[in-house]
């Protein structure tokens, strides 16, 4: 999946359309609490920038509904914070296809950015409109896509203007080639021991992902609250915690394709209430009492599984294992995050919530790569191709 990068294209004197994701966190007061996502974006721009190009910048933010609140949604916090990143001005336009865009695209010189509003500010970018991508494409004589956490999304801006710009040089930015390095990479050649931990609510999230994992690791670890519909599958009994009735089947198929590959939880820490003053209780997996509900991990279990880390070569995370912005029932989640930190695997956080977790701990600096997508992280652990990525130059 090698694409052509960036850095490997003329940009003197060219218009470089680069598709970022600046889906940044905000506050009430409309301040950025996390620019994480415009901070990683920066290689790609300052690359353009100092070989004597120029840049126009688009991304979504949010949901937003066509209604009076759509202002929460503009892009323009982004703007300000990127240029004192910069240290330029950075053009804000008003709109994404409509006059002021045009006007600021026009006006740029050399070494110049310019950032489109919204793009979910039109109809035809979640819909992948043909018209409104060709206006967007008029805009660049080269595009870039750096926006790895929608690369498995259709939308216009990832397939339809790329699409409308085929003969032009279609690349990925540093941030996307690095992505689609890391994982790939992990999935055709990992190394072994090669374990992956799954966590999270859901197990209809991640069928295809255990599925394909099944077919690749050594050992992948459950943890989280699909862990309950695990043990369901088992015959035990789980009390109040979240469980999908509907997909018990479907956990017994998988625990028996796995076999000892698939490992679950041995205990699990639990609580009559969901809050961090509930009563607790530690107990074997799968016997937890009909007033109790599963909120994490148990002690045991998490020390298995840091043994199993430990000797680890390639770790792919994606899921907590309990709920950790709570404590005491972030302690599953840390203890797998310390363990991740102190082996000497090459290590991929998933984005989402592992992500978030292993920053708010302190260990981001100690893994390999904490993925900015985590949605498209696991949509690549399912195996699937991105059209968005397939149709850029090899």
């Amino acid at each position: 999946m090698a694409k052509k990068s960036i850095d490997q294209v003329d940009v003197v004197g060219k218009s470089v359309l680069i598709r970022v994701d600046f889906n940044v966190p905000l506050d009430d007061e409309l301040q950025i609490t996390d620019d994480r996502r415009i901070q990683m974006a920066l290689p790609s721009i300052k690359s353009v920038l100092d070989r004597g190009g120029r840049v126009v910048l688009m991304s979504h933010l949010g949901r937003p509904k066509g209604d009076e609140n759509d202002h929460r949604y503009s892009l323009a916090p982004a703007a300000r914070r990127l240029g004192e990143l910069l240290g330029i001005d950075v053009a804000m336009a008003t709109d994404t296809v409509g006059a002021d865009a045009a006007a600021k695209v026009a006006a740029l010189t050399d070494g110049g950015v310019v950032v489109l509003e919204n793009l979910r500010f039109n109809e035809g970018e979640k819909g992948g409109c043909a018209e409104f991508a060709s206006q967007l494409a008029a805009f660049g004589d080269i595009y870039c896509n750096d926006a790895f956490g929608t690369c498995h999304r259709t939308d216009a801006s990832m397939v339809a203007v790329p699409q409308a710009m085929e003969g032009k040089p279609r690349v990925v930015g540093f941030l996307v080639a690095k992505e689609i390095q890391y994982l790939s990479d992990a999935l055709e050649k990992p190394d072994r021991p090669f374990v992956a931990i799954l966590g999270g609510a859901k197990v209809s999230d991640k069928i295809s992902v255990i599925n394909n994992l099944l077919s690749v690791c050594d050992k992948v670890l459950i943890g989280g609250a699909m862990a309950y519909t695990f043990a369901l599958a088992k015959g035990g009994s789980v009390g109040k915690s979240l469980v999908e009735p509907d997909k018990v089947e479907l956990a017994g198929e998988l625990i028996a394709q796995g076999g000892d590959r698939l490992v679950l939880p041995i205990d699990t820490h639990c609580g009559d209430d969901f809050n961090s003053d509930c009563n607790k209780q530690v107990v074997p997996f799968g016997q937890i009492a009909d007033e109790f509900e599963g909120l994490d991990i148990g002690p045991e279990t998490a020390e298995v599984y840091a043994t199993i880390l430990a000797d680890a070569k390639l770790v792919v995370w994606n899921g907590p294992m309990g709920v950790c912005e709570m404590p005491p029932f972030d302690a599953g989640t840390k203890r797998v995050a310390e363990a991740i930190a102190g082996s000497e695997a090459t290590s991929i956080i998933g984005g989402g919530d592992s992500a978030a977790a292993i920053e708010k701990l302190g260990f981001a600096d100690q893994v390999s790569h904490v993925s900015t997508g985590g949605g498209a992280s696991l949509a690549m652990l399912e195996g699937r191709r991105f059209e968005a990525v397939d149709l850029l130059d090899d």
